[in-house]
């Protein structure tokens, strides 16, 4: 497989993202002592910085990895929907985002000595109706036809629904286009007829009705899952284990080649991302996940949410085969 022609082919290529927009709000510090006043830790606070999360986090990794973007979504008339809007503008990430009268969504974590104290969040996890939502659909209509692939991306937070699936599916499929889910416990009825979806182990034993706890049933999970949305691949990401693929009838296992697990999180961001770039950017599903996978192996290696790219990949990649 030639990586250098595939990776050069990212920065042609452009994706349209959908989902729930997060502001990761991330406060640093130290603790030398336990509080007077109750047995909680003293966070004495160093500095403090702004991450994008959720639906702008898959964003985030698309041009980090050179692809170009476009993000759908909802954020709030308030500061931090300003913040959030303004790193999207400085990473060069191209945004569609309407007001619902709802605040943006915040996580804050709280980090001492690369470690998460506490994190606490300010959401509206309400469902998305009316003016808003048709708005949404008028821009994912219009957006479609100039974009490669199309990725949901699901934190569960009122974006994502069936009936906002089904007019992507609708749209997608009259010009052809990927459409990718990361999806969430409890929403699996929501993706049906889309191209891949990307749950951890947990995820997937939750939308299959089946308890994963060898290969056997992880197997059974997988084909369960695409005969039960139906869709037509399934990449099933298993932690220290790897992933599985599951397209056109193979399963395909993938070792993870991740050296040391600081912080997981974001890591669905970046598979999602990588892999749909990598795909639309002529890798086979089994070379897009061998990707994916490398890309993933990076970023948990480092606290907090975070990106990668194509050098650190194809680095990772050339560690792993022993050059090419």
């Amino acid at each position: 497989m030639d990586y250098f022609k595939l990776f050069n082919n990212f920065s042609r290529k452009k994706i349209l993202v959908i989902g729930d927009l997060v502001l990761d709000r991330y406060i640093w510090g130290k603790v030398n002592r336990i509080s007077p006043e109750a047995p909680v830790p003293v966070v004495e606070v160093t500095h403090e910085n702004f991450l994008l999360g959720g639906a702008a986090n898959v964003a985030h990794n698309i041009v980090s990895l050179e692809g170009q973007v476009t993000v759908v979504g909802i954020a709030g008339k308030d500061s931090a929907g300003g913040v959030l809007k303004s790193i999207l503008d400085e990473k060069g990430i191209g945004s569609c985002i309407f007001d619902d009268r709802r605040p943006t969504i915040v996580k804050t974590r709280v980090i001492a000595h690369n470690q998460q104290v506490v994190r606490f969040d300010r959401e509206d996890k309400r469902k998305v109706a009316g003016r808003a939502f048709e708005a949404l659909i008028d821009c994912i209509k219009s957006a479609v036809r100039d974009h490669d692939a199309v990725i949901i991306s699901d934190y569960k937070k009122g974006i994502v629904s069936p009936e906002l699936v089904a007019e992507v599916v609708k749209a997608s499929r009259a010009k052809n286009r990927f459409i990718a889910v990361d999806p969430k416990a409890g929403h699996f009825h929501c993706y049906k007829n889309v191209s891949l979806i990307t749950p951890n182990i947990m995820e997937a034993s939750h939308g299959a009705g089946i308890e994963i706890k060898d290969e056997k049933s992880l197997i059974k999970a997988g084909r369960a899952l695409l005969k039960k949305l139906p869709c037509k691949s399934a990449l099933i990401t298993r932690g220290e284990d790897g992933m599985s693929l599951f397209d056109k009838g193979r399963v395909t296992h993938i070792p993870t080649v991740a050296r040391q697990i600081y912080d997981v999180t974001g890591a669905g961001d970046t598979v999602i991302a990588a892999f749909t770039l990598a795909h639309v950017s002529g890798a086979t599903m089994q070379q897009a996940a061998v990707i994916a996978n490398h890309a993933a192996g990076i970023v948990v290696g480092e606290v907090g949410t975070a990106v990668t790219t194509r050098a650190k990949i194809m680095e990772s990649i050339r560690s792993a085969s022993g050059g090419f």
